[in-house]
């Protein structure tokens, strides 16, 4: 295997996962981004390490479940409208998946980059100051009752078929298994053998400085060109002048829309919006983290406190924040929880980078040394360093030992 100077554009969970992989296998790696690492979407996730969630949000109920939530102010669904009309064409894509066959297909090719991600993360933390941080939980599905839990079988059914099983508790078990629950709450569906991180902002942070030390450099620059050579990538222009290359790796999250813009090809890629509220120094803690399916957020304890993260609104990733999400998650907070108080709350608004087809862009570009590492919508925590992995291979004429045409980065333009 040759060496190859290589420039991986983006510092979350993605492209620090990559940079640190690729720097194991002997390459002269760069990290840029024009933030610290650790910042958007891998400060602002839920922290769950979700081997669970292969089920996409374009299941077949999709086609009524939609006009449903959209006129809704207690449905985790929002959109700006005024974004409507340009948003019309990605919806098309996205609805057209909304078929059992193609919700199957995308389940199956979603597994092997999350069902394995406890282990995925001890093996990219290993040796490094974070590898005790990655936390072995259950993961408790929270419904109102059993019938709740039936209208979601179709979910259910997807995580089986990948060998994911739950327990159902029901009725006064409910609260003895989680205490904080109120008595609204009659039913839970329980998977074991998942895991969850404190503070995933902090720990990526931490996993780019382990970068440094063995090596790695990293630039905090903005990225404004690129130049070829032959057909192939040899610069990469940025605020800080020309960086020599004959690799990158493009994993900017909902940014990489931009950056693949400047490589001359357009991405059918559109921003979910997520939000999070932090309750710190909460009264009461969950013993394991949560999912809500009547808001569809997160519950996961973490070190500055307790974090519900979640809800979907589509729009631009320019636009500043809406109140009506964070309006939502608390509205059921307070139904769910009624006894939790708190000293102070924080708010966050951050990109998830979401395809039509809900399946990340893993792979080079024809023979151009660009590589593209991302599209992970809702587990881009939960898939990063088992794509850092992948790619680090791919680059380094290692092939990967599961197909990888699912995730080609041209499969929109063929």
């Amino acid at each position: 295997m040759s060496a190859h100077t290589i420039i991986v554009i983006g510092a979350g969970i993605l492209g620090v996962s990559t940079a640190i992989w690729l720097q194991r296998n002997g390459h002269r790696v760069t990290l840029v981004d024009q933030d610290a690492p650790g910042q958007a979407a891998s400060y602002g996730n839920s922290g769950l390490l979700a081997g669970w969630a292969i089920a996409p949000i374009t299941s077949p109920s999709l086609w009524w479940d939609a006009p449903r939530m959209l006129v809704s102010s207690r449905q985790p669904l929002f959109v700006q409208w005024r974004k409507l009309p340009a948003m019309t064409p990605w919806l098309a894509r996205l609805m057209s998946n909304a078929t059992d066959k193609k919700t199957r297909k995308i389940a199956h090719n979603l597994a092997p980059l999350l069902t394995d991600t406890v282990d995925q993360h001890r093996a990219l933390a290993a040796g490094t100051p974070v590898e005790t941080w990655i936390n072995d939980s259950k993961i408790n599905f929270v419904y109102r009752n059993l019938k709740a839990f039936h209208a979601d079988a179709y979910s259910f059914r997807i995580k089986e078929a990948a060998g994911l099983k739950a327990d159902i508790i029901t009725g006064r078990a409910v609260q003895d298994e989680e205490p904080m629950l109120g008595s609204s709450v009659q039913c839970i569906a329980q998977m074991s053998g998942h895991g969850h991180i404190t503070d995933p902002g902090t720990y990526v942070a931490k996993l780019a400085g382990y970068f440094a030390a063995q090596g790695g450099t990293f630039l905090q620059t903005r990225v404004n060109g690129f130049d070829y050579h032959k057909g192939r990538i040899s610069q990469v222009q940025t605020d800080m002048g020309a960086l020599e290359c004959d690799r990158i790796v493009v994993t900017a999250g909902i940014w990489s829309k931009d950056l693949m813009k400047k490589l001359g090809l357009s991405i059918p890629m559109q921003a979910e919006r997520g939000y999070h509220v932090i309750y710190k120094n909460p009264s009461q803690t969950p013993r394991n983290p949560m999912l809500i399916a009547d808001g569809k957020f997160g519950v996961n304890p973490m070190d500055m406190g307790l974090r519900f993260a979640g809800t979907v609104e589509l729009g631009d990733h320019h636009a500043p924040a809406s109140n009506a999400p964070i309006r939502l998650i608390e509205h059921y907070v307070k139904r769910i929880f009624p006894n939790l108080t708190c000293a102070e709350k924080d708010t966050w608004m951050g990109f998830r980078p979401t395809l039509p087809d809900s399946t990340p862009m893993i792979g080079e570009i024809g023979s151009t040394g660009v590589f593209t590492g991302f599209g992970h919508q809702h587990v881009g925590l939960t898939g990063g360093p088992k794509t850092g992995r992948l790619l680090a291979q791919m680059i380094s004429g290692t092939p990967p030992n599961i197909d990888m045409s699912p995730y080609a980065p041209d499969r929109f333009s063929r």
